[in-house]
């Protein structure tokens, strides 16, 4: 493992500009790339914050700042810095000029982690191709920089590395075309295995969230599921999806996703779209929320304006505010939407498992319709979509037929709604 390696890791000086337009602090901003550094196999040895009304166009901060930069360097003999939002190339080209060590953007270092988490082959191809669009602007006239800059951060070669770097831009563009060919493939399989669920009318269930909110520890525990849950930045790459059953004995699927973050780079959302798209096709929405972070109420905003943008949004959603083990002086938090339940739970502890399970059971059956039917033995084919599709209450043989009670909602309830009858309780 990486972050076990006893070799030196590198160290890295973390730069940021805060033109007041962000919905975060810069602190907390510089806070997460510590973050994100450390989950990549970094360590930060210094932060420079500027204040300007825009970022530099030519080399991120001002001049005295990129002085300021150099000193600094000398003094803690870091390997480079990190810079907290994406660099153009001009600006990756003139840092480098200027100080002479390795110089790496926000995207490219949580590119970096995706490398090291992805272990699917489509996830792998996701992040390649994230990787090779990054790097294709930046190849043309940057040479020696992007050798100086590296591949990422560490002492490993990761993904699309130096070597890559050498290609040239049409054998980039050509393996470019043929991952998006690839990928295309995966989400037509999706696609194709969505409309199987939407046919076998199970309920879907998406788990959202920003990184490390304890998605996948909620996932486990629900489903009995073995997701990797680890305390680190996008410990989850890969969508899991399992089937398990409610209390109420209706049959549902849980689906567990990647993370959201902020400044989340739009290479990311675009390589990563196929698997998002399961938020878009849930019937409900689990958000998840790390309640002890002092930032959830921006991290809330983060994932429900990705949501947005996913055009996921409209879902019902439960607000699950996790982690409550660690709250010590619980405070009001700020929800950016109206969600139909909120609960607050420990993962790790166990406790309020069972009131997610419920509040989800709770909210599905306002999508069913509750009936009792009388299913002549003539037409006994609609009693195995029942067992399959619906919830079934209480099911008894009589000399008429099939009397039962369920809950039922379209398209079936159209093909069983002739055999209604009143409930004789």
């Amino acid at each position: 493992m990486l972050y076990d390696t006893s070799e030196v890791k590198e160290r890295f000086i973390l730069v940021g500009v805060d033109t007041g337009r962000d919905q975060i602090d810069m602190e907390s901003s510089l806070n997460e790339l510590e973050e994100l550094l450390a989950t990549a196999g970094g360590i930060s040895c210094g932060r420079v914050i500027q204040n300007l009304p825009q970022i530099n166009h030519r080399t991120y901060v001002g001049s005295g700042k990129v002085n300021e930069i150099k000193t600094i360097l000398q003094d803690t003999g870091a390997d480079g810095i990190i810079c907290d939002d994406e660099l153009s190339p001009a600006q990756l080209k003139n840092l480098s000029d200027e100080l002479g060590v390795k110089v790496i953007d926000r995207t490219l270092l949580i590119l970096d982690i995706f490398t090291q988490r992805a272990v699917t082959r489509e996830g792998q191809m996701q992040i390649e191709l994230a990787q090779l669009q990054y790097r294709l602007t930046r190849l043309s006239g940057l040479g020696t920089e992007l050798s100086r800059q590296g591949a990422s951060v560490g002492v490993h070669t990761r993904g699309a590395g130096e070597t890559k770097l050498e290609m040239d831009r049409r054998y980039i563009r050509e393996r470019i075309d043929a991952l998006k060919a690839d990928l295309k493939e995966v989400s037509e399989r999706r696609t194709m295995e969505r409309t199987q669920r939407k046919k076998a009318h199970l309920p879907i269930i998406a788990l959202v969230g920003y990184t490390n909110a304890g998605k996948s520890t909620i996932f486990n525990r629900l489903t009995e599921a073995s997701v990797l849950e680890e305390d680190k930045l996008f410990a989850t790459l890969d969508t899991t999806v399992r089937r398990t059953d409610l209390s109420s004995g209706r049959s549902v699927l849980f689906v567990d996703t990647v993370g959201f973050i902020h400044k989340l780079p739009h290479q990311l959302v675009n390589a990563f779209r196929a698997t998002l798209e399961e938020a878009c096709e849930a019937d409900v929405l689990l958000h998840v929320v790390d309640s002890s972070d002092p930032k959830a109420a921006m991290q809330m905003k983060v994932t429900y304006d990705t949501l947005v943008d996913l055009k996921a949004a409209d879902k019902p959603i439960i607000t699950v505010f996790n982690k409550q083990d660690l709250v010590q002086d619980p405070q009001p938090v700020h929800i950016p939407y109206q969600p139909e339940a909120v609960i607050r739970i420990s993962a790790l502890e166990q406790e309020g498992i069972e009131e997610v399970r419920r509040q989800t059971d709770l909210l599905l059956d306002q999508a069913d319709r509750p009936m009792t039917l009388l299913i002549p033995y003539t037409e006994g084919s609609l009693i195995q979509p029942l067992h399959d599709q619906a919830v079934i209450l209480e099911e008894n043989y009589t000399e008429e037929g099939i009397r039962m009670r369920v809950r039922v909602k379209e398209p079936l309830l159209s093909k069983v709604r002739p055999f209604e009858t009143e409930n004789d309780d």
